[in-house]
């Protein structure tokens, strides 16, 4: 295959060129034919337009696309309108600026899709403001939201061709993303096999907890990618490929992140063996295995499993020598580390089978969760559900009503006619929280500074307006390709495209100190907001989050005790719950990470805040490997129903501790705990028969009751000092 071809596949291939080149087009295309008309006057409000309705840009298929087009094309012209009909009246103003933010911002209480487009109507509202400031005087009252408008349908008629002719590009981008964050997170996993006996586990553990939480958040994103385009059954023979490797990353998932005994036990048992570093390299194996099969979907290439398939084949045979040596006292745990390898060995057979998916998913129930608003109602119910200041939701669309209205009031102060960077700072910076707002604050303001030092240097260097509008085009382009991970360069590229685009009807050189100072305020503004005005400090509901890690533990304990007495089946009601659990555990460590870039008067006792998450993906680990060893077994057996009435039992347990531990009420050790694990280990060293395993992995579930329920209690006392 030719060079250049390579390097224009690999270059079409990247998360963000077809976004950027979407946005090439469109702002070129108004650029362009600005030019041609002579009404060069015309490209501020256009720009603008087009960054709005490429920040409203949802992921769906092309019907929701162009039916959320439609929407949001309607809320940006009536908002338009009504900002340029209410601007001569300032009270009005403020009025209308104070309903329309909290209005759009409580439909963040829908969904990730709502949310997006009411952010950006509100960005348009103040693009708006922005426009009338340059333009002065409008003779048409008309003029400002039709062109802002026009901008924006310009870019949704070429994001809604796009999707017609890309339809699963974006399902191939998440899908490949989704597998390199699992390489990541088994490689990741393979250190904790070191046969080490001063191994650091609890550090391994929290940092698996946090890679544990960008896979979930991967695989959410990928679910609702090709949930969008598989409705009403429309996906087609590529839908099914992709949904079968959706399933296929789900149950790498699963299998990757199950424990089987602690790891320490496993490395004293088998320290003068080579079987600990065999796992250790089997895993590490996989999971370039499974970075390589990222490549693969993004080049559409096909996928080599590597050399983990012969790793396996050396660990098997190294199990059978310990197998053969039959020491005494490492019988026990050699069970466990069977268990161990026919799971490292079911995960091989997964992944050697990427290039076929669908032979891995025949039998699976392919329903995906729909969690979106389906009528009216229900949207409303979910609103009111959140009209309260326990929610979220309602603080931060309080918080940043408060925080517009006060800059509308500092920038009428300052000057009536200009100012309106102020607010525009104050929507981008102001954020649910204090950490992200904090983050956002410092880059918004370093970016902005490189923007307006770069602006100044540029339209010196070049005062030709072709060259201008050049670098206006590629600076439009270069915010949207790092906007996402990259905020200080993509603030800086939005700030030299809007000096370039501004150079071009009025001075340049006019907008560089009010655009730093407006900033400086904006910035301050949102920070005072997020500080004063019901603050979400993490640490102030770090015990609810635990308690729904424990809560999610349950739930899923339960589907699987289920799935153990009728048979295993991928079903929703298991998908949903083993979700649900990981989903819980991820919150636990993003609500931690929030809580320690906190002012130290507010963050409670990280060291306890620690051993909770590193409690929760141990617990997760375990539940995981009833999960990866799922099969059926005989209700008859009496047995198998001792089984069933004990992981009842934890799942009571774990309730219980999770109503105590979010009522803030006291929880008290228990005597229970101590007499089933006594129960449970006795089961667990019956007659090694096929429930044996289950036996075992609830015997170690219960070992964990008595240090769940210590830290529970110590951690409600550190929440109340």
């Amino acid at each position: 295959m030719p060079p250049l071809f390579l390097s224009l596949q690999r270059l079409w291939a990247l998360e963000k060129f077809s976004y950027s080149l979407r946005v090439f087009i469109a702002l070129s295309g108004a650029m362009a034919a600005c030019s041609l008309l002579g009404r060069i006057n015309l490209i501020i409000p256009l720009f603008l337009g087009i960054i709005a309705g490429a920040l409203a840009e949802t992921d769906d298929g092309w019907r929701g696309r162009l039916k959320a087009t439609l929407i949001t094309l309607a809320l940006f012209a009536v908002s338009s309108f009504i900002v340029e009909l209410l601007t001569p009246f300032p009270l009005l103003f403020t009025a209308g600026i104070a309903l329309s933010t909290f209005t759009f911002s409580m439909f963040g209480a829908l969904g990730e899709r709502y949310a997006t487009i009411a952010q950006a109507t509100l960005i348009l509202a103040v693009y708006t403001m922005l426009g009338l400031e340059q333009a002065g005087t409008p003779q048409n009252l008309w003029h400002e939201p039709l062109m802002l408008t026009i901008g924006a349908a310009w870019y949704g008629a070429l994001s809604v061709i796009w999707q017609v002719l890309f339809a699963y590009q974006p399902v191939e981008q998440g899908l490949a993303a989704l597998f390199d964050r699992l390489g990541v997170y088994l490689e990741a996993k393979s250190a904790l096999f070191e046969p080490t006996r001063q191994l650091d586990i609890e550090s391994g553990r929290v940092a698996l907890a946090r890679l544990n939480g960008k896979v979930v958040i991967a695989l959410n994103q990928v679910k609702e990618t090709i949930r969008s385009r598989l409705q009403g059954g429309r996906g087609g023979a590529g839908g099914e490929r992709y949904l079968s490797l959706f399933f296929m990353a789900q149950d790498i998932h699963e299998r990757a992140s199950s424990s089987h005994s602690p790891y320490g036990e496993f490395a004293a048992a088998f320290f003068h063996s080579d079987v600990m570093f065999r796992c250790q390299r089997l895993l590490g194996l996989q999971g370039k295995a499974c970075r390589a099969l990222g490549r693969a979907i993004r080049l559409r290439q096909s996928f080599d499993c590597g050399d983990s398939a012969r790793a396996l084949a050396d660990l098997e045979a190294s199990l059978a020598y310990l197998r053969a040596a039959d020491d005494p006292d490492g019988r026990r745990l050699l069970r466990s580390l069977g268990d161990l390898v026919n799971n490292l060995a079911a995960l091989q057979e997964v992944v050697s089978k990427a290039n076929a998916p669908a032979a891995l998913t025949d039998q699976r129930d392919n329903s995906l969760f729909d969690d979106s608003p389906h009528s009216l109602k229900d949207a409303w119910d979910r609103i009111r559900r959140h009209a309260t200041p326990a929610s979220p939701v309602f603080r931060h669309a309080l918080r940043l009503t408060l925080a517009l209205a006060a800059g509308y009031g500092v920038k009428y102060l300052i000057h009536p006619t200009l100012g309106y960077w102020i607010l525009l700072t104050t929507l981008f910076v102001c954020q649910p929280n204090y950490a992200s707002t904090r983050t956002r604050l410092w880059e918004r303001i370093a970016g902005t500074v490189l923007g307006l030092v770069a602006g100044w240097a540029l339209i010196t260097l070049f005062p030709e307006p072709e060259v201008q509008r050049l670098i206006a085009v590629v600076a439009g382009v270069a915010f949207f390709a790092y906007r996402t991970n990259r905020y200080i360069l993509a603030t800086g590229a939005i700030t030299l495209m809007v000096v370039c685009c501004f150079n071009q009807v009025v001075d340049g050189y006019a907008i560089i100190w009010p655009r730093l100072t407006d900033t400086l305020l904006g910035s301050l503004i949102s920070g005072l907001a997020v500080f004063f005005i019901l603050p979400d400090w993490q640490g102030r509901q770090l015990h609810k989050v635990v308690a729904g890690t424990l809560s999610g533990a349950s739930g899923y304990l339960r589907e699987l005790m289920r799935q153990y007495e009728t048979g295993k089946s991928d079903d929703l009601a298991y998908r949903l719950a083993r979700r649900n659990a990981h989903a819980a555990d991820a919150a636990l460590s993003s609500t931690l990470s929030n809580m320690l870039q906190e002012p130290g008067r507010f963050r409670k006792d990280a060291e306890s805040c620690l051993r909770n998450l590193v409690m929760s993906h141990t617990l997760l680990g375990s539940l995981s490997a009833l999960g990866a060893h799922r099969g059926a077994l005989s209700s008859a057996r009496p047995g198998d129903r001792r089984i069933g009435r004990a992981g009842e039992r934890i799942a009571g347990i774990l309730d219980k501790i999770a109503d105590d531990l979010a009522a803030r009420r006291p929880i008290v050790l228990s005597d229970e705990d101590d007499g089933l694990v006594g129960e449970l280990t006795a089961l667990s060293e019956e007659s090694d028969d096929p429930s044996r395993l289950i036996r075992t992995q609830l015997s170690l579930i219960s070992r964990q009751l008595g240090p769940i329920r210590a830290l529970a209690a110590q951690f409600q006392k550190s929440l109340s000092a």
